[in-house]
């Protein structure tokens, strides 16, 4: 588990958010707790590296109504529900809207160690991928109107003249374009080029 990831538990009950502070704590986990789904939303941590705990029934607003908000506000925080009044149901309607774990209490300690660590190692690879998207998206941002025409045009497979003759230009400025496209984009060959643009779309 990375030292940057953060557990956040939400639960009604005070004695089980201290209890469960001290287990993580004891693993060398950083724990922060909260008594209700709205204290963790206006916490504002909900974009932080990490996983979330939560309890599925609480006064106000639920875990799967916490769930659901999380999802509509693109939230990455991988969810383990851990309630003392888990059913079957609800714990494939959890999986099903996207739920890492469904544990019921009392739960194991080990167990929920366990489930702590794939489910942090779920997010780091989340926000590595999201990272590295973004570091695409922001090299591809930075080409000009003509330089992203060029772009789209080889990678459908077209020759430098073929480009040239589509807009309108000669070859010598469409090889030109194509060196500052490769330059901004970072890559050496046109192979990599293709492969770093697939990337976008997984």
């Amino acid at each position: 588990m990375t030292d940057s990831a953060s557990i956040f538990f939400v639960d009604d009950q005070p004695a089980l958010l201290k209890a469960m502070s001290r287990l993580l704590r004891s693993a060398g986990l950083n724990a922060i707790t909260y008594e209700s789904a709205h204290a963790f939303l206006d916490s504002g941590n909900f974009n932080k590296a990490g996983c979330l705990v939560l309890d599925l029934a609480m006064p106000g607003m639920n875990g799967m109504a916490l769930q659901n908000k999380l999802k509509e506000i693109g939230s990455d925080l991988p969810i383990i529900f851990l309630t003392g009044h888990g059913s079957i149901d609800a714990g494939v309607l959890a999986m099903k809207s996207g739920a890492q774990d469904f544990l019921t209490k009392p739960v194991d300690g080990d167990k929920l160690l366990a489930a702590l660590k794939g489910a942090c190692e779920r997010n780091r690879l989340v926000r590595r991928d999201k990272a590295e998207k973004n570091a695409i998206q922001t090299r591809l941002d930075s080409l000009t109107p003509r330089e992203l025409e060029v772009l789209h045009l080889i990678v459908e497979g077209k020759l430098n003249k073929q480009v040239a003759a589509e807009l309108g230009t000669v070859e010598k400025t469409i090889k030109a374009h194509r060196a500052k496209v490769m330059s901004k984009m970072g890559v050496p060959t046109f192979a990599a080029l293709i492969h770093l643009l697939q990337k976008l779309k997984d």
